[in-house]
């Protein structure tokens, strides 16, 4: 029986360290989150789980809203920190290339990559598990996705993560083996075929 997930990553927000978690949608995000949920009505979903930051929340609760479905908080999908708040980094992509290439790696106090994919891919089972033969719609963050999608396939590498938009969307199909057996963007012109 196959399962289908759908990753919503998060609309605009304006970017601040300081309030990582509770930041809220831009303007513009609160646009495309309206376009979001014009979407995903479409796609008939059960289910609604949303990592615990605001922005990803606010991204599919208007999908809540017209769908009579409360959203599911599940931490697992919260987005990574790359380092302690008050670290500098002179150049965030370079960095973040440097984690994906070297998946082990972290700075002190945080997660690598690996340990990113392992806590993404955990909640994932348990929602595949839970919702098995369902559609559900999970509201989460570029760089977690990424390594989340990375378990299945390497070619889901910093390049791809560099490729995603704010927002997106993802349909992933995953059978009772928990293999991706399909994998399609539902975000934008290109709505084609990953896979």
């Amino acid at each position: 029986m196959e399962t289908e997930i759908y990753f919503v990553r998060h609309a605009h927000s304006v970017f601040s360290l300081e309030n990582e978690e509770t930041r809220e949608l831009s303007e513009k995000g609160w646009e495309d989150a309206e376009k979001i949920t014009e979407i995903l009505v479409k796609e008939d979903i059960d289910h609604i789980v949303s990592s615990s930051y605001v922005r990803a929340i606010q991204t599919v609760e208007g999908l809540s809203k017209h769908i009579h479905k409360k959203i599911e908080v599940d931490t697992r999908f919260r987005e990574r920190d790359l380092a302690a708040r008050d670290y500098h980094f002179d150049n965030h992509l370079e960095v973040v290339k440097y984690v994906f290439d070297h998946p082990e790696f972290k700075y002190p106090g945080r997660e690598s990559n690996r340990e990113v994919q392992e806590r993404g891919i955990s909640g994932l089972r348990d929602l595949v598990s839970t919702y098995k033969g369902k559609r559900v719609a999970v509201g989460i963050h570029g760089n977690i996705m990424t390594c989340i999608l990375s378990y299945f396939d390497q070619k889901y590498d910093v390049d791809f993560w560099h490729s995603t938009t704010k927002p997106d969307i993802y349909k992933l199909t995953i059978d009772s083996e928990f293999t991706l057996v399909g994998f399609r963007r539902l975000w934008g012109q290109e709505n084609i075929i990953l896979r």
